[in-house]
């Protein structure tokens, strides 16, 4: 009996330490997931209207059928520039429910574009008088719009998550994300027409919608690379001209490339 009684402290640390470990095995995660990312761009538009509106002018037309192109800068250099020049985009997210893979995002795009150099048609009303030909659109010819600070789309996303593959030790995963959103546009404006510039200067100029699909490798748990691809629509209007205003909308084939980092955030739970 005694020998039964001294072992039993030792049977009950025994027990502790295993009761223990198995709470180890059994930790908590944490419900929510907040990530930040940074990247940059590169853009193809569809080819679109601008109208112009200069009632003080008389003048009241179209620019038809013009072709719009972006203006990376990150392939000019990118590490003798500042980092905010070249096309850039940043994704700031909270996955409100990790398990489910739901998320809302803030996703921010800085793209350019730049209506230049081309033979563009010109149809409607100058100095009160019709007109319906063809204009050399060039600077040197008194002519350039350019969304040039950005085109800035910025949406406001709900994103889902897939995950495609996980190693062994959970090192590397693989995911698949959907995410739609809408938002403002805050344009850079820059133009000038018939010799006509305008101040230049950033505007709330109309909204965007947008629809993306995207690949996320993620390393240990915090780090990860994201490749994807997004389809954008942009509505711009009140657009400063010289006395007047312009309207103009597009749509947008985007391929995006960016690092970011993820850390679980919230309350925590069982697996």
């Amino acid at each position: 009996m005694k020998k039964q009684l001294k072992a039993l402290p030792i049977f009950l640390i025994v027990l502790l330490f295993h009761f223990i470990a198995y709470a180890q095995n059994k930790k908590k995660e944490r419900t929510r997931e907040f990530y930040f990312s940074w990247g940059y761009n590169k853009e193809w538009y569809t080819k679109s209207n601008v109208k112009i509106s200069q009632p003080a002018l008389g003048n009241e037309y179209n620019f038809v059928g013009i072709k719009g192109h972006d203006h990376p800068g990150w392939d000019e250099g990118l590490f003798k520039i500042p980092l905010s020049i070249p096309q850039y985009n940043y994704r700031i997210g909270l996955f409100v429910n990790k398990k489910k893979g739901i998320a809302f995002e803030i996703n921010f795009d800085h793209t350019k574009y730049i209506f230049a150099d081309q033979s563009a048609r010109i149809k409607g009303t100058i100095n009160n008088r019709p007109v319906d030909s063809i204009v050399n659109f060039s600077a040197a010819n008194g002519f350039h719009y350019y969304l040039n600070n950005g085109a800035n789309f910025l949406l406001f996303n709900i994103v889902k998550r897939w995950q495609w593959y996980a190693s062994k030790k959970g090192n590397i995963k693989i995911d698949f994300l959907g995410k739609a959103g809408i938002g403002p546009v805050i344009p850079h404006v820059e133009n000038e027409f018939f010799g006509q510039a305008n101040q230049p200067g950033f505007q709330l100029g109309g909204w965007n919608i947008g629809i993306e699909t995207a690949i996320r490798t993620t390393f240990f748990n915090y780090v990860f690379l994201e490749y994807s691809n997004k389809l954008d629509y942009a509505r711009y209007s009140n657009l400063k001209v010289f006395e007047g205003r312009a309207k103009h909308a597009f749509g947008t084939y985007e391929m995006v490339a960016s690092l970011g980092f993820s850390f679980p955030v919230g309350a925590r739970e069982k697996n």
